[in-house]
């Protein structure tokens, strides 16, 4: 089954469904969202009483705004246990601890940012919610002098990103320091069988445009990536599944990997693959299968067949965030066809209302490696190119 909620449903996601008769869980929101005739919605009494009698049956949701209904209705699973050890970061580094004993972190309460002090703790490190969403709320602080800035623009940010999504999703009440991991970042979507193994569907590689930069602008899959990242990847998702108890359950794994390939996780997020129908879909344009379809039907992909068949270029996620510095009430429009025009081989632009949601779209690419010189442009831009104001 699947549970549909806001703020965004592909049409890749939305064929897969009407192709695969994946029962819909009907709420009011999966209903206003999924509005094609031959959907087969899933009374939600039915779907509780489903899970009692097939304790084996899969549940994939398309956003974490979903947790709720999860909490609500499915409480007699472990599923709500295994979510709330993910979303809750400080959770999960305790769970994480054995495996890495000397690794720095630290909660506290957000309401308590203005009194704290950091000179003692070790730096440069990582500020961000205990429950988070994308790149909100998370800063590097690299000196004790740049706090105080840093620190005021946490509360003006925090404030003005409060009721964007559900508590479940990003709450700002407790917030997570922790040591900077260096090295590579990558994304990987994967889904735990019925035995508890990992089953890796994608790997994107996330870049940034700086030392300090923790946005969320570029990801990219290649066969180099997947290459480079398979075996640790995997080995790493193995170990925490087993710790976790982990079983037909999906999970999007922020991951960094120094150079010796040592596998420290970032983050891990329950029940979805990449946010808003990402990193799921473009492993479609990649590699050519569906990793909904995989998921729901057990299937593995076999990564050496398809790397032998891919080509060397690089397949793209651009998540246009503001970061222009412009308040959304002040845009007028944003000029999509001109940021299209910049990229020698867009594949597909996904427009989101940025007046509702921090977001200007999701731009698919292909990228030749001897043309990265077009991801590099936009991975700094602060998109005011595109932007008319009043």
């Amino acid at each position: 089954m699947i549970l549909i909620d806001k703020p965004y449903i592909s049409e890749f996601l939305l064929r897969t469904i009407l192709t695969n008769e994946i029962p819909v869980i009907d709420t009011e929101i999966a209903r206003e969202m999924c509005t094609a005739k031959k959907i087969h919605f899933i009374p939600g009494e039915d779907a509780v009483r489903r899970f009692k009698n097939k304790p084996n049956t899969r549940l994939y949701s398309n956003s974490e705004n979903a947790i709720a209904w999860i909490k609500e209705n499915l409480s007699f699973t472990d599923l709500p246990e295994k979510i709330d050890l993910f979303k809750d970061k400080a959770r999960f580094r305790q769970m994480m601890k054995k495996f890495y004993p000397d690794y720095f972190y630290h909660t506290f309460p957000f309401s308590e940012i203005k009194s704290l002090s950091v000179k003692d703790i070790p730096k440069p490190f990582i500020i961000k919610p205990s429950v988070g969403f994308f790149s909100m709320g998370v800063s590097r602080v690299d000196s004790d002098a740049e706090w105080e800035h840093i620190r005021k623009n946490l509360t003006a940010e925090m404030k003005a990103v409060q009721n964007i999504y559900p508590p479940e999703v990003m709450d700002n009440t407790h917030f997570l320091i922790e040591e900077f991991i260096p090295g590579e970042e990558y994304a990987v979507d994967c889904y735990y069988d019925e035995t508890g193994n990992p089953v890796i569907l994608n790997i994107m590689k996330h870049i940034f445009g700086g030392e300090k930069d923790v946005s969320d602008r570029v990801y990219f899959t290649s066969r180099e990536v997947i290459r480079e990242a398979l075996l640790p990847a995997g080995a790493f998702l193995e170990k925490m599944g087993k710790t976790a108890g982990l079983k037909k359950f999906p999970v999007h794994a922020e991951l960094r990997m120094d150079t010796d390939g040592t596998i420290i996780p970032v983050e891990i997020n329950p029940m979805r693959f990449g946010g808003w129908c990402s990193t799921a879909d473009m492993a479609s344009y990649a590699y050519d299968f569906n990793p909904y379809e995989y998921y729901f039907q057990n299937k593995k992909p076999d990564w050496e067949e398809i790397l032998q068949q891919a080509n060397d270029d690089l397949y793209s996620i651009i998540i246009l965030d503001n970061n222009s510095g412009i308040s959304q009430d002040k845009i007028v429009a944003f000029d999509y066809n001109k940021l299209v025009s910049e990229f020698k081989s867009p594949l597909e632009l996904r427009k989101v209302d940025y007046h509702e949601y921090p977001v200007f779209a999701f731009l698919f690419t292909r990228t030749a490696k001897s043309n990265i010189a077009e991801l590099e442009n936009i991975l700094t831009s602060n998109l005011r190119n595109y932007i008319v104001t009043r």
